[in-house]
Formats: structure tokens, C-alpha cells, sequence
């Protein structure tokens, strides 16, 4: 069998919502979802986009992807990469795909001249958190995330 990654086209909208939804199922937030195919469409493919996503293919079929997009550090003057989404179907796993899309994005990253790779995982995904470290991530626990959203978000924008 063979693997390929290569970046998702439009008729690709509806194997990417699918695999979000999975992704969700995995991390126990599917309440969370409210992101339709047409929002993927629009946003991966519209006119001026700025997310991008690569699919993983084994034997030709769709098994994972990377949903991610550029982000810039003023301390290191450069942009970096932060992937918001990696996914492997369970199916797949144990092949080294999920290796193989980090890898990927990595490869961008020097290629391009970036300064970071950056990603969240939850901090009870054990299996991810060992499968990252392995990769060479550090986890930054000293940061926490915020985050402003539905009535707050209004609320904020209002002022």
C-alpha cells in the first residue's frame, strides 16, 4: 500500500467535513460543531483563502487530514504554521500517516522560511501528547488559551 498527501481540492468539502466530525466524535466535542460543509467550501476554496488543508490518501482513499494556516510571532519576527486539525481515520492509524502529515507541514515550514510549528492536544489525549512528544514537540503548559466567543464575543465587539 502506499501513501500520498497532497492539498484538498473543492471536491474534497464534504470528506473534510466528515473527517471534522470525527475529529469531534474523538475529542468528545461534538456539541461544539456548527461549521457546515458550505463554511469548509467557502473558506478552503473560496476567492481568497486562509486556511488551508491536506489530505492523507492511502491506497487512493482519503484516511486523514491537516486543516491549518499561517500565523506570524513578532518575537521572532517570522510567520509560523498552526495546525488546527489532524486526524488519521482509526481504520488507518499505526501506518505512520499522522507522522507523515506533521512531517509534511514541517517540510512547509523550513521550506518557506518559518519560525514555528505550533498546535493544541488536549491535555487528557494521552496517546497524542506521547505520539507528539516523540515527534519533538514541547508542550508549552505554561500558556493557557483564551478564548472569546457567542455572548461574550458580542458583548466585547460591542463596546
Amino acid at each position: 500500500m502506499s501513501l500520498s498527501i497532497r492539498r484538498a481540492e473543492p471536491r474534497d468539502a464534504g470528506t473534510v467535513h466528515g473527517f471534522v466530525h470525527a475529529l469531534a466524535d474523538y475529542e468528545k466535542l461534538s456539541h461544539e460543531v456548527v461549521a457546515s460543509q458550505t463554511d469548509l467550501e467557502r473558506d478552503l476554496f473560496g476567492e481568497s483563502p486562509k486556511v488551508y488543508c491536506d489530505i492523507a490518501e492511502w491506497a487512493d482513499e482519503p484516511v486523514g487530514f491537516a486543516l491549518w494556516f499561517y500565523t506570524y510571532s513578532t518575537f521572532k519576527g517570522r510567520h509560523g504554521i498552526w495546525l488546527e486539525d489532524l486526524f488519521v481515520d482509526p481504520s488507518a492509524r499505526g501506518k505512520g500517516i499522522g507522522k507523515a502529515l506533521l512531517v509534511h507541514l514541517a517540510r512547509r515550514c523550513v521550506t518557506e522560511g518559518l519560525g514555528r510549528f505550533e498546535w493544541h492536544v488536549l491535555d487528557w489525549n494521552a496517546p497524542s501528547i506521547a505520539f507528539y512528544k516523540a515527534q519533538g514537540a514541547r508542550l508549552h503548559e505554561e500558556w493557557l488559551t483564551c478564548r472569546v466567543d457567542g455572548e461574550a464575543l458580542l458583548a466585547l465587539g460591542q463596546q
